[in-house]
């Protein structure tokens, strides 16, 4: 009978540590996102979420263990049969794999909507730029933004700047995107528009997501399955429907009770 190779994960975390002095974020951490999974990050703050999203990104290194990008060591290659830390090429060839929407917006502001989602087709993935251009114009009709090309964000919106911070992201045709806490910034009453827009993106694209967010319904709504941080580590992981509504981890359990509450 044939047997079928287990499929490589997405992303895998093995055995990854990070501190920040004496504080350590990511304790030992095994960690894999299957392709195309719809991965909801929970957990109280400090818990390490954010580190996860930022050593994908290669904003922190990690101190110690190994990160992989679709079957691709992010900050290692092999070299005769052993693990070597790898050149600054390589990790950002690898990383071109991988976007990121951050909580606030950091659009360049003497550019428009336009601008700054064509300027990394442009510049780093050598479109011209026309062809930036036109590819910008795509993505900001996906975030429903088409009247706003050419408004700067001075003239639009935190939710309009947020979902132009989307567009920008998806201009660059990443295989995973990561959301930290891409409403967390926004009036309440614009949380629901950029919610949407994730919400038709996990529906309609084959991407692998990893989303840190407090906001359970929406997590509930589109995750494939829900992870618990706390203190570096996973402490409860599994549906949505089962760890948001009946959690087992009585950590678990004070977390959802203070984000409802909060709400």
């Amino acid at each position: 009978m044939a047997t079928h190779e287990p499929e490589t994960p997405m992303v895998r975390f093995r055995a990854v540590r990070k501190a920040f002095g004496d504080l350590v974020v990511l304790d030992g951490l095994d960690f894999d996102v299957s392709r195309a999974e719809k991965l909801v990050i929970i957990g109280p703050s400090g818990s390490g979420k954010t580190t996860i999203l930022r050593v994908l990104m290669t904003l922190e290194r990690p101190d110690k263990g190994t990160v992989e990008v679709d079957g691709e060591h992010l900050y290692h290659v092999e070299k005769r049969g052993k693990l070597v830390k790898a050149t600054g090429n390589h990790i950002r060839k690898v990383r071109l794999k991988i976007g990121m929407v951050f909580q606030h917006f950091n659009l360049f502001p003497h550019m428009t909507a336009r601008q700054n989602v064509a300027l990394g087709p442009n510049k780093v993935l050598g479109l011209s730029r026309q062809e930036a251009n036109d590819k910008a114009e795509e993505f900001l009709v996906m975030v429903g933004l088409a009247d706003k090309a050419t408004q700067h964000p001075a003239q639009l919106s935190g939710g309009q700047k947020q979902r132009v911070a989307i567009a920008r992201a998806l201009a660059m045709e990443p295989e995973v995107m990561l959301f930290d806490e891409v409403t967390s910034a926004l009036d309440p009453e614009l949380v629901g528009e950029v919610l949407n827009v994730l919400r038709d993106l996990a529906r309609n694209t084959r991407m692998t997501m990893l989303i840190v967010t407090h906001e359970v319904g929406f997590a509930r709504d589109i995750g494939d399955r829900v992870v618990m941080f706390d203190e570096g580590r996973v402490i409860e992981e599994g549906p949505p429907g089962e760890i948001l509504a009946n959690p087992k981890e009585a950590r678990t359990q004070d977390f959802l009770r203070a984000v409802i509450e909060r709400a």
